[in-house]
């Protein structure tokens, strides 16, 4: 798998998870977990399936000759 969140996406679906988890609880809306599991998920692992379906890559390219 290539990596294909950057940081700043990382960091977003980050926050998103953890106010969709606090809703969830406050709620009682328990099926926002899920979505909240798998941002948190993606952001963890820099890899988006859906990203990886529509060519979308956030991560920064390295341009310098190795």
């Amino acid at each position: 798998m290539k990596n294909n969140v950057g940081k700043v996406d990382q960091t977003v679906r980050y926050i998103t998870a953890i106010i969709l988890a606090v809703i969830a609880i406050l709620t009682n809306l328990w099926w926002l977990l899920i979505p909240s599991v798998i941002l948190a998920f993606t952001a963890a692992v820099s890899f988006c399936g859906v990203y990886k379906v529509f060519g979308i890559n956030t991560c920064q390219i390295d341009t310098e000759d190795k």
